[in-house]
């Protein structure tokens, strides 16, 4: 009941005070362009494929599954074979690299093995420092390298000074070297300094991705393929999903 000598006001309608979407009914009506292929199409080349990757897991060592494993989380496609890569973590983590193991395959092992929980002593990298502690020189020349180092040190836990100075090593060297990179690795460097890997929103390192991996010498097409059909079938996802939001909003 209003208070004595005041007007009683209506209630206000719940989300009244939110002001009208900006899209409108854009989503409602809104129709992607034509494509070549149907979306059954899609999902059935897609199912082909994941069977050719299948074929890749089976008839790979554990280091040839490390960077396989590594390309799958680039290109967005890693959910379509959790038990595949779980199996290929436990090799990894099961077999450690021979002394004679490239920085490169170190560091990429450490960040697998710690982005899916798994630890991994910082004392790997210790086989790559002088009788200082640093990281030897001819390290710097290699670029690729660098990066892949700058990343993984980047899962550093606190107490952990090793991959501090691995940071700092990496990014100094990176950013030296940055203006005469070429494409794709030359983008790959300038978003890490940016916003290092382990950091990054990992569905827009996929868009990036896919277009800088088709730059690739030597890229695997059925991946590729894969990951460009899978892109695709997840916007037609979001597409229904807006267009149900937008229906119920009207």
């Amino acid at each position: 009941m209003a208070p004595s000598g005041t007007a009683a006001t209506p209630e206000k309608k719940l989300g009244s005070e939110f002001e009208p979407s900006p899209w409108g009914d854009f989503f409602i009506e809104y129709e992607p362009k034509p494509q070549q292929r149907s979306e059954d199409w899609m999902m059935t080349r897609a199912d082909k494929l994941k069977e050719d990757v299948h074929m890749m897991f089976n008839t790979s060592n554990s280091t040839e599954g490390m960077f396989l494993l590594d390309t799958l989380q680039h290109l967005g496609i890693d959910h379509l074979f959790e038990e595949q890569i779980h199996n290929t973590l436990s090799e990894i983590l099961e077999n450690k690299l021979t002394s004679s193991a490239s920085l490169h395959e170190e560091a990429l092992r450490f960040r697998l093995l710690r982005e899916h929980g798994h630890w991994v002593s910082p004392d790997v990298f210790n086989k790559f420092k002088g009788e200082d502690g640093t990281f030897k020189r001819d390290i710097t020349s290699q670029p690729s390298v660098l990066l892949c180092l700058y990343n993984a040190a980047h899962l550093l836990i606190h107490g952990e000074p090793a991959l501090e100075e691995a940071i700092f090593f990496a990014r100094h060297h990176l950013e030296l070297v940055s203006g005469s990179l070429k494409s794709p690795l030359a983008q790959q460097v300038k978003r890490a300094l940016h916003r290092p890997l382990p950091r990054s929103c990992k569905r827009v390192e996929t868009l990036y991705y896919i277009s800088e991996y088709e730059e690739e010498e030597g890229h695997n097409p059925v991946l590729l393929e894969l990951a460009k059909l899978d892109f695709n079938l997840l916007q037609h996802v979001h597409l229904k999903e807006l267009k149900a939001i937008t229906d119920e909003d009207t």
